[in-house]
């Protein structure tokens, strides 16, 4: 039985299960995992107005990695390799970003500017530093990396240095060109032929937290086929949060926000800038256009990795010795 005949038989019986079990298809669980609001086992802080899903490894009074993840409305999971640099003695913080992940969910009104986003940061940077005196890197990939961006060009002073991994571009007309690069959907693709076949049983409301998030990832489960971001394989993730990404792409589309406008060329510390070989909608020109809002930066190519070269093993095995020795070099 192909994939795709698995796939639909999977959305039948869960349809036919909320039918004959007296349970509505968007109760709490029963499309997609639970988040920390729902599921009080799971680790979590509460900072900022909101309840984040979120984990700490290694020494409490070290330096702080803090984890920034892609999407926006994806989730750390993805990311887990970087625990390692816990075994290197650094603090190394996950959270799944607002409204994403396992992270508390709210209404799409509730979304009023990306700065939320960068001021969640402020706060978890907060709860975990132990003193002042405790230094404090960012690692953000993707979404990440302009979400740490934004936060740098707001509180230079606060961040003792940066990972970024291509990120999409720190200006809206930037981010939006490059994902009309990278998203490159066949009409006859597996990805698209599940996203049309639930659509004529699911629609979803536009705060239908478990219905949005379960038809994304019904959508990413297979990938785009065309690849153009040279992916190794599908990343892990708990579950997306699709509300909070069609909110913010509508702020986006409305403020056409440029992150690099106030404080980001006085960040003068060394911006370790990662792109990746396989990436095709990325490469080297547009890796030194982007990396150019930072006055101090070193570009580094990921050998035999796509655009996820943080979670597979040729990606990671090739980065991680690299973007230790820079997190070394400011300890």
């Amino acid at each position: 039985m192909s994939l795709k005949i698995i796939k639909k038989v999977s959305i039948f019986c869960i349809l036919l299960s909320a039918c004959t079990k007296e349970r509505k298809i968007n109760d709490s669980g029963f499309l997609v995992p639970k988040t920390v609001v729902e599921d009080l086992s799971l680790p979590s802080i509460t900072v900022n107005g909101a309840k984040f899903h979120a984990e700490a490894f290694g020494p409490a009074d070290s330096a702080i990695i803090l984890v920034l993840h892609g999407g926006p409305a994806s989730d750390y999971r993805y990311l887990y390799n970087c625990k390692e640099f816990a075994n290197q003695g650094y603090r190394v913080v996950f959270y799944d970003q607002r409204g994403t992940g396992l992270s508390q969910r709210f209404p799409k009104s509730h979304y009023k500017s990306v700065q939320q986003l960068t001021d969640d940061v402020n706060a978890i940077i907060a709860f975990y530093r132990k003193v002042p005196t405790q230094k404090v890197f960012l690692l953000g990939h993707s979404w990440g990396g302009i979400l740490a961006s934004a936060y740098i060009n707001r509180h230079p002073a606060t961040v003792n240095g940066a990972v970024i991994a291509e990120p999409g571009g720190l200006k809206w007309k930037d981010v939006k060109d490059y994902i009309d690069a990278s998203r490159k959907m066949k009409f006859t693709s597996e990805a698209l032929n599940n996203a049309t076949y639930l659509d004529q049983f699911l629609t979803g409301k536009e705060n239908e937290h478990e219905i949005l998030d379960y038809k994304y990832s019904m959508l990413s489960s297979t990938g785009d086929e065309s690849n153009v971001v040279g992916n190794e394989g599908v990343l892990p993730q708990w579950r997306p949060g699709i509300v909070l990404q069609n909110a913010y792409f509508d702020i986006a589309e409305r403020e056409n926000p440029d992150w690099t406008d106030r404080f980001l060329r006085s960040f003068t510390t060394k911006v370790l800038f990662v792109y990746s070989e396989r990436n095709t909608a990325y490469g080297l020109a547009y890796a030194q256009k982007v990396s150019a809002a930072f006055p101090n930066v070193q570009l580094f190519k990921t050998l035999g990795a796509g655009h996820d070269m943080l979670s597979f093993p040729t990606g990671w095995n090739n980065t991680y010795p690299v973007m230790l020795s820079y997190f070394n070099s400011l300890k």
